[in-house]
């Protein structure tokens, strides 16, 4: 019983793997991302899976000379894109994150970006499979939120961009083995 449980371990890991290779395959994120300014090269690319339901890939890009935990902690030049893998409704993808938000931030501070923070998230509607968003993030012109190439939002607020793309970067967020996996310059 014990080699059977064992041979079925091996064999869901090697599927998983694969999955996650075809997955990766069908979001197609490119080698690196060139903003006509810039090339950033693809530093990660994950899978969330939530309760055996494959949700989304990321890839993480940001500039050729520093690792992605600096672009994040010292809010350089990144680039964030997710490539969803099912349909989701608005309302879930906003509980969903002022959830992880209240587990990383004070109400104060919370408090202080509700306004900038409603309306990002009122520039976008539910998400279809196939969608793909960008958190695009210069210092000199802020962040952009873009939905399948095209920005649907942008803000200067600094603080807002740090809040946001933490969802994915800051500890509290992303299952800790997926937030390591996406700062770890893997491609």
């Amino acid at each position: 019983m014990r080699q059977i449980l064992i041979v079925l371990l091996l064999a869901y890991s090697a599927t998983s793997l694969a999955d996650e290779a075809a997955l990766f395959k069908q979001a197609n994120f490119p080698v690196q991302w060139n903003d006509g300014s810039q090339v950033m090269p693809r530093k990660s690319q994950i899978v969330l899976t939530y309760l055996w339901a494959d949700i989304y890939a990321a890839a993480l890009f940001t500039q050729p000379d520093i690792t992605p935990q600096q672009a994040f902690n010292e809010q350089r030049d990144l680039r964030l894109e997710l490539f969803y893998l099912r349909d989701l409704d608005h309302s879930d993808i906003t509980d969903a994150c002022t959830t992880i938000l209240k587990r990383q931030h004070s109400v104060a501070f919370l408090a202080s970006q509700q306004a900038a923070l409603k309306k990002l998230q009122s520039s976008f509607g539910d998400i279809k499979r196939g969608d793909r968003y960008a958190l695009d993030y210069d210092p000199k012109r802020g962040l952009n939120i873009e939905r399948n190439g095209t920005v649907i939002y942008n803000s200067q607020n600094h603080e807002l961009a740090k809040l946001y793309l933490g969802i994915w970067l800051a500890p509290e967020g992303l299952p800790e083995k997926l937030r390591q996996d996406l700062l770890a310059q893997r491609q």
